[in-house]
């Protein structure tokens, strides 16, 4: 993480949600993951949270999705979790593509789906834990709607420009911002990380905002 540490300069100190321990000792980018880090692969395996993560996606994504687009992702997810769990991230690449998208350093280059998707779960992180979104008991559903809606409403913006690359779609970028999500929240939840401290909660949010404190500048 040393290519993007010190990247986040807000400190939030909001309350962070308790959460139960779930899922302890599976395996993740960097190492084993924390207690909580199944919490996010209980909710892909549950219909009634993938529906909930899907209508807050949609009613974040305006008239860039709906939940069916969104259910339909999740579903893929939660196929795919075991292998995305088992990805590292491409630190400088995740940091270069927020900056195109999101930090004015774009240019005339066509989209795929694979930047459009990264740059969208960077700008959730961002978004997540520099204390323009609640801290919600359930961070991890709600960082998942937030890094879908944002790749959703990117990709419209993108293709809105003639900027989109031949062969990309909508439903790739979503994935793709997804995937990037479910892996940042592993990242975040790897033992050795912020935790569970004694005498103060714990939980995806808070964990969420220390590894945003190393991306995002």
């Amino acid at each position: 993480m040393d290519k993007i540490i010190g990247a986040l300069t807000q400190d939030n100190d909001d309350n962070r949600p308790n959460a139960s321990s779930l899922g302890s000792g599976n395996k993740g980018p960097g190492g084993a993951l924390g207690p909580l880090a199944g919490n996010i692969l209980g909710l892909l395996d549950n219909d009634d949270d993938k529906q909930r993560a899907a209508e807050e996606a949609s009613r974040r994504a305006g008239d860039s999705g709906n939940s069916d687009l969104f259910k339909t992702i999740l579903g893929s997810l939660s196929s795919d979790k075991d292998k995305v769990a088992r990805e590292d991230i491409d630190e400088e690449d995740a940091v270069k593509t927020h900056k195109k998208f999101f930090g004015n350093e774009g240019d005339n280059e066509q989209a795929d789906s694979r930047s459009l998707g990264s740059a969208a779960a960077m700008q959730a992180l961002k978004l997540f834990s520099s204390g323009n979104e609640p801290q919600k008991s359930s961070s991890e559903s709600a960082f998942l709607a937030l890094a879908m809606s944002e790749a959703s409403k990117l990709f419209d913006q993108q293709a809105s420009q003639g900027k989109v690359a031949s062969g990309a779609s909508k439903e790739s970028a979503v994935q793709q911002a997804g995937e990037m999500a479910l892996k940042m929240y592993l990242k975040s939840q790897v033992s050795g990380g912020s935790g569970a401290s004694s005498g103060g909660s714990s939980g995806g949010a808070g964990d969420l905002m220390n590894l945003a404190s190393k991306f995002l500048k």
